[in-house]
């Protein structure tokens, strides 16, 4: 929810009064979630640079050479307060999202990998709800979840983390979200309902008991995406894309303002256009809805693509273009709704106050009535046959197809350690997941993270967030072990009592050749 001083700052930027579908969009573009007005000093810290680094943060996802035409796709991304409300489409919604990270690059999806964060063992409305969900969306899209983590502590009992990774794979040309020229705004997928309206903000809020956030949370359809992701991939081989983008948290209007500001153009779209599964829909609904497994791509004027997306029983609608104005312009048909400058939507970035702190002492419980094999038994972890190594090992071990190469894969976490002493927690962290990849005999590649902390505003969760954000800067300069994707999730508290800082580390390497590799299953 926008503050009265952000307010103030945006009829500064606007030197007028902003309307009403204006002032839902500033407040979801300045929202935690979307704009990282808190993190983002602190991330520019990291380090981010390889030989082998062929995108790093700022995309979809990062990409990593890995040799001839080879590259590997991946991101970590967190779905924590849809799956409390709502545990199973939550969870499904966080899959299909980090799904469409990937394929939005080009990449095809190879794995799913997740790691979890529970009260205990005895919340099952929560865990049942996650498990579930991550297993139905995953299985249904044809998608191997190959690696699975649950810990369990008292602070996430009303603050469950659910991290969702996934890995994909091409060796073809890799698509950013920045257009080199001007093009037509093309909608494709699904249609757009009420479903995930306010999703980013709600993201950005701490939770307060007893409030209903369910309409906030998204539905899921992993058919949907499975036709969505072959459609992409088909429309990626026509070479008329010239940026794509998927529509994730703030929806429409995340999605249409990111490609222009990237590329430095204005944009104009017709909501009129956007294909709609409820009826009188205001136009700020329409933008800001999280209706899943819809993507937004900028191709060339001459593009006549819609075959392909009829073969596979989607939308695809031109619903704007590219413009020369630097304005964000919105029209119902003739009306105009929404027209502000671009570059005044891009929210102010904020040094806020840090305070060190002696943390309290904490036991840290041992959970031995939790069975894990429960879990894994649920994923399908063998689709597709390039499965080398599945949940029940760490890391999992996945081939590329075609190849004698295979993509080591992990996610690492401790959060008890990072509560002590967040610069060394995370040392210890990105220095276990390192050995993790050797311990199979893959070279470490490259890193994503999840960075899950409670309420920004207060001093005390900055240090831990700070310290965490630097220890993770010098380590994986030491190891020349590059960040290239990842997440910040902030505001992970109810009623003012909030998680341990929980930084998680997705890590990648790469088996040259599997079959003559010594590697050994550990656990």
């Amino acid at each position: 929810m926008l503050k009265k001083n952000e307010i103030e700052l945006i009829k500064e930027r606007l030197d007028r009064e902003p309307n009403v579908t204006e002032l839902h969009v500033f407040d979801a573009m300045w929202s935690e979630h979307c704009s990282y007005k808190s993190s983002k000093y602190w991330l520019k810290q990291l380090y981010t640079y390889g030989d082998h680094v062929i995108s790093g943060p700022g995309e979809n996802a990062g990409v990593i050479d890995i040799g001839g035409n080879d590259k590997i796709v991946f991101k970590i991304e967190s779905h924590n307060h849809p799956s409390y409300i709502e545990p199973y489409q939550g969870a499904a919604t966080g899959v299909g999202g980090i799904m469409r990270d990937i394929f939005t690059m080009g990449a095809r999806p190879i794995a799913n990998l997740n790691s979890l964060h529970f009260g205990s063992t005895d919340d099952r409305r929560v865990i049942d709800g996650v498990v579930k969900g991550i297993a139905d969306y995953g299985n249904c899209v044809g998608v191997p979840t190959v690696s699975s983590k649950c810990h369990f502590f008292d602070c996430y009992r009303e603050n469950p983390l659910v991290n969702a990774m996934t890995v994909g794979y091409t060796n073809k040309e890799i698509f950013t979200s920045v257009p080199n020229k001007k093009g037509i705004v093309v909608y494709v997928g699904a249609k757009t309902g009420r479903d995930g309206i306010g999703g980013a903000i709600m993201a950005s809020e701490e939770f307060t008991e007893g409030e209903d956030k369910r309409p906030t949370v998204q539905v899921g359809d992993p058919f949907q995406e499975k036709l969505l992701l072959e459609a992409s991939l088909e429309l990626f081989e026509t070479g008329t894309v010239i940026a794509a983008q998927d529509m994730g948290a703030a929806g429409l209007t995340s999605s249409t303002t990111e490609v222009a500001l990237k590329g430095n153009y204005g944009i104009e779209i017709d909501l009129s256009k956007v294909p709609l599964r409820e009826e009188g829909m205001e136009p700020w609904e329409i933008l800001l809805s999280e209706s899943q497994e819809r993507m937004l791509f900028v191709l060339n004027p001459e593009a006549e693509e819609e075959s392909i997306f009829n073969k596979w029983d989607l939308d695809y609608v031109e619903i704007g273009t590219l413009t020369d104005t630097n304005n964000y312009t919105v029209r119902v048909k003739d009306k105009v709704v929404c027209n502000v400058p671009l570059d005044a939507l891009d929210a102010p970035e904020l040094r806020r106050e840090t305070q060190r702190h002696i943390p309290e002492y904490i036991n840290i419980p041992i959970v031995t009535d939790f069975d894990m094999n429960w879990v894994w038994e649920q994923y399908d972890s063998q689709v597709i046959g390039n499965t080398i190594q599945g949940p029940q090992a760490d890391p999992a071990i996945v081939r590329i197809p075609d190849s004698k190469k295979a993509i080591a894969m992990t996610t690492i976490s401790s959060a008890p350690f990072c509560h002590y002493n967040p610069r060394s927690g995370i040392r210890y962290i990105i220095y276990d997941c390192y050995n993790k990849l050797l311990s199979v005999n893959a070279k470490p590649l490259g890193i994503t993270n999840c960075l899950n902390f409670g309420n920004p505003e207060n001093p005390n969760v900055m240090h831990d967030f700070k310290e965490v954000c630097l220890g993770m800067a010098e380590t994986c300069k030491e190891l020349e072990f590059p960040v290239v994707s990842g997440n910040v999730s902030f505001y992970n508290e109810t009623s003012g009592k909030g998680i341990m800082p929980t930084p998680v580390i997705g890590g990648v390497g790469l088996i040259e050749n599997y079959e003559n590799s010594d590697y050994n299953i550990s656990r």
